[in-house]
């Protein structure tokens, strides 16, 4: 309808002045007949001049004193011929009306605000919401008073935008129909010469083709694991061999010297298989002294004091850490002549237990050991401020702790300048003799080794402080789609 009407308009009348003018005068929304004239004007049906209009509207505020009266109006009704007191007017009124018509009614010099509240003056005008009233029936107000109400919050400034149109090269009283396909009928019919085809925009673009985009852990894993390679790989590291998920409870707990009654190896904390449940592939002389070191003890150490079970060894599990890697390849380096070696690793590890913040049953451990005669826990502290600071974080604390096969063992602390505050980035420590000298290697040679996740500095680096946002059912999709490529400022 609004269609017809601009070009019945236009085919009698060289241009439509004011689009808001000729929508009001036909009944139309004004909005309507701006996109018919957008649409018009396209297609060069018509030629279009924007319209800027400023005008004037009510806030909130201003259209209740225009519908009621003005705060000072209303404060001075509320005084009597002989006067009230401020507590008594002011159980009267609103607390806002009180306390902008005291200001309002007092700078207009209509009252006296004393102990006694009375009126200077016996009648007065609203002159607030009779202006206010002007302004919603669109006439014209002084710039004094614009001001004034501005001022006030009373009113504010409202740009309207409309179109005055003319004919266009294109026009025509009826908009043709121009085909956008060429058709089968088309052709049978043979209505195809007489066929007007809208012409074809080269430079339009397509819709956005939604690809495939990597997940922060799937870049985490292929961009920081490449950079974490490359920085082993410059300080001297090889790379460990981490393609068994599957591990035996022998290196994965009874070879790291960590008893058969830790809580750890329940399996409320450790995925157990049902099949293979147990393994046969076990270096016999090898186990043989990892059962006495855990009963009896030696390499001045008393043991653990309890039956060992050959049954608790033998059991198959996802490995609960890399360092179960770690024990295989130091076994298999006692084997030969001892040469000095630096390892590393990253890969998945499993771990039984609840689902949290902070907490997933699967996540990736990036691990480094040095191996070398007479290493000290100095050794190990400057191994890792060379390690960390290569990741960008250069302050380190460091905090004692226990884990049954490292003896010192410590928590490596760096300080997050996003957070302000300190946070856990990785544990440490110095494999003890029980784990070491029933391998073989010899008394004088020292482990030092360091691991830490790979999900934690891909948390901190997109300030995600719970996990399930990063990993399972609850991740924002959107996430995925914007993140950039996950590099830790390395």
């Amino acid at each position: 309808m609004a269609e017809e009407a601009i070009l019945g308009f236009l085919n009698h009348n060289t241009q439509i002045s004011d689009s808001g003018q000729f929508a009001a005068q036909l009944g139309f929304d004004h909005n309507e007949v701006v996109n018919v004239i957008k649409s018009l004007h396209g297609f060069r049906y018509v030629d279009v001049q924007d319209i800027k209009k400023e005008t004037w509207v009510l806030t909130d505020e201003g259209k209740t004193y225009a519908a009621t009266a003005s705060p000072e109006m209303l404060l001075f009704l509320a005084i009597p011929p002989q006067g009230i007191t401020k507590d008594e007017l002011q159980k009267k009124l609103d607390p806002a009306v009180y306390k902008i018509g005291c200001s309002q009614a007092a700078k207009n010099k209509w009252v006296e605000l004393g102990k006694l509240v009375t009126r200077k003056v016996q009648q007065v005008e609203d002159k607030v919401k009779n202006l206010l009233l002007q302004i919603q029936d669109g006439k014209v107000v002084g710039q004094d008073d614009i001001k004034a109400l501005k001022a006030r919050k009373l009113i504010a400034q409202q740009i309207w935008k409309g179109y005055s149109v003319s004919k266009g090269p294109n026009y025509a009283p009826e908009r043709k129909k121009v085909a956008t396909d060429l058709t089968r009928e088309n052709l049978q019919r043979g209505d195809w010469k007489e066929l007007e085809f809208k012409e074809y925009n080269f430079t339009a673009k397509g819709l956005p083709i939604d690809g495939g985009h990597l997940h922060p852990l799937l870049k985490a894993r292929i961009k920081v694991r490449q950079q974490l390679k490359d920085i082993f790989r410059q300080m001297g590291f090889e790379e460990m061999p981490t393609n068994n998920f599957v591990e035996s409870s022998f290196w994965n707990f009874d070879a790291l010297f960590q008893p058969q009654q830790h809580p750890a190896r329940d399996s409320h904390d450790t995925f157990f298989l049902q099949a293979p449940s147990t393994t046969n592939e076990l270096p016999e002389d090898y186990v043989e002294r990892v059962k006495c070191v855990h009963e009896s003890g030696g390499y001045g150490s008393r043991g653990y004091g309890y039956d060992w079970k050959r049954a608790e060894a033998d059991k198959n599990l996802l490995r609960t850490h890399t360092t179960a890697v770690s024990s295989r390849m130091l076994y298999a380096l006692a084997q030969k002549p001892f040469v000095p070696k630096k390892y590393f690793s990253i890969d998945r590890v499993f771990r039984n237990e609840a689902v949290d913040r902070t907490h997933l049953a699967e996540f990736h451990q990036i691990e480094g050991l040095v191996c070398d005669r007479g290493l000290t826990l100095g050794d190990l502290l400057g191994v890792l401020h060379d390690f960390f600071s290569r990741l960008g974080m250069s302050k380190l604390k460091f905090k004692p702790a226990y884990n049954p096969y490292t003896e010192p063992s410590m928590e490596i602390f760096s300080y997050h300048e996003g957070f302000k505050k300190w946070v856990e980035v990785g544990n440490s420590g110095m494999f003890r003799p029980e784990m070491l000298l029933p391998m073989g290697l010899p008394e004088d040679v020292r482990v030092i080794a360091w691991g830490l996740s790979l999900e934690r500095p891909t948390m901190i680096l997109y300030g995600i402080d719970n996990i399930r946002d990063l990993f399972g059912s609850k991740i924002d999709l959107g996430l995925i789609k914007k993140n950039p490529l996950c590099r830790l400022g390395i």
